[in-house]
């Protein structure tokens, strides 16, 4: 086991992009660390949706708010807004878009190593 490793967004270990947006990754350990940045009018079933092809996000999530608000919309109609210093886990089955004309920079350790990929 190494004694550290140390990791920084600025030499993500890939980056996908898509409209309104990119998820950089990084991996660190036995895990990936995903960083979002979404800019105002992103929406996921408008932007991610046709990469997918899947109804809803099906990316389960654990993720912390650096910036920007954050509708989520789960799979039952029921509308959260989450905002800086936020810590969201969040199911499978949902959409979210960003809210107002701030972008939005998430911190995600769980559902980053798969999304917006076919």
């Amino acid at each position: 086991m190494k004694p550290i490793e140390l990791k920084n967004f600025d030499a993500p270990d890939e980056v996908r992009e898509f409209p309104n947006g990119k998820l950089e990754l990084v991996n660190i350990g036995d895990g990936v660390v995903g960083k979002l940045s979404l800019n105002p009018g992103w929406q996921w079933s408008r932007d991610v949706k046709p990469i997918v092809g899947t109804d809803l996000c099906e990316a389960p999530h654990f993720q912390y708010m650096v910036s920007g608000r954050l509708i989520i919309q789960t799979e039952d109609g029921k509308e959260y807004e989450s905002g800086p210093g936020d810590v969201v886990k969040l199911a499978a089955g949902h959409d979210a878009w960003v809210l107002g004309d701030e972008a939005v920079v998430v911190i995600d350790w769980n559902g980053a190593t798969n999304y917006a990929e076919v």
